[in-house]
């Protein structure tokens, strides 16, 4: 990995598998978080909705990238998992598509998210609702364990905004 490479250097697929360059997010702070369907941690969706709903005209986005990695808990194709999401949370902030964060298949910016913000005892997303807060030039501030509920890091969110 470059040192100088941010989160603008990746492109994502969205849930019709268009590609989006994060490019398109550049001057905003992110919370880029890998989700799942049928998890226990599923209901922090819920928390995420509101502080996009809080944040959301100083430039806040959530990014929810699926993933079906962890005990199978997202194996629904994009269209189902848009569906859930609106039928179960509402969803307003972009849930794009399914990726896989760790192994040979990893998507390349989650590659680039865990060198620059490891884990325990290893940079592995170890589970489902892993976050990553990214500042407004696209660098990862903070990484947050799937536990630590979303309305818990509003206030590093705002130092950032």
């Amino acid at each position: 990995m470059s040192n100088n490479q941010s989160i603008y250097d990746f492109t994502v697929a969205d849930s019709s598998g268009n590609p989006v360059s994060l490019e398109d997010y550049r001057g905003k702070v992110l919370l880029i978080v890998n989700t799942a369907s049928k998890c226990g941690f599923t209901p922090q969706y819920t928390q995420l909705q509101e502080l996009y709903d809080q944040y959301s005209d100083r430039d806040f986005v959530v990014l929810a990238l699926p993933c079906n990695q962890f005990g199978a808990q997202e194996p629904g194709t994009n269209a189902e998992v848009q569906e859930f999401c609106q039928l179960n949370y509402g969803l307003s902030f972009p849930v794009m598509g399914k990726v896989d964060v760790n192994g040979k298949s990893q998507h390349a910016l989650y590659a680039f998210l865990k060198s620059q913000a490891g884990g325990v005892l290893n940079s592995s997303i170890k589970w489902n609702f892993t976050k990553f807060l990214i500042n407004r030039q696209g660098d990862v501030v903070k990484r947050y364990a799937p536990i630590r509920k979303p309305n818990a890091i509003a206030a590093d969110i705002e130092k950032l905004l």
